[in-house]
């Protein structure tokens, strides 16, 4: 794992976010969650600074397209939001949580 990921497992486990569980390194498919929530179907992948040279967003959208055809959101945190404030992460995270749980309570 990057210190990046470190940093938000750490935080994660703290917090346990509203009772969710995440897991660390989950793979799926062909292919493996920095975290991963089965309980909110949502993926977290943290985002450094390979993710944006040589081919990788489109190798990323790839990936996030095969996990939304399995009903599974994928958000992206940039490692330097972590480093500079892993807290602030975990807020961000808990508001997508938020707000897809305010989608299907809604939808009912």
């Amino acid at each position: 794992m990057t210190l990046p990921e470190v940093l938000l497992w750490q935080c994660l486990r703290r917090r346990q976010v509203e009772d969710f569980r995440f897991r660390r390194q989950h793979p799926m498919g062909a292919f493996v969650l920095d975290f991963y929530c089965d309980r909110a179907k949502l993926a977290i992948e943290v985002d450094g600074y390979f993710h944006g040279v040589e081919g990788a967003p489109e190798r990323d959208e790839v990936r996030d397209t095969w996990f939304a055809a399995r009903g599974i959101q994928t958000l992206r945190i940039p490692a330097a939001m972590i480093l500079g404030d892993a807290e602030s992460a975990v807020d961000a995270i808990l508001a997508v949580m938020n707000q897809s749980n305010a989608k299907h309570s809604g939808s009912s």
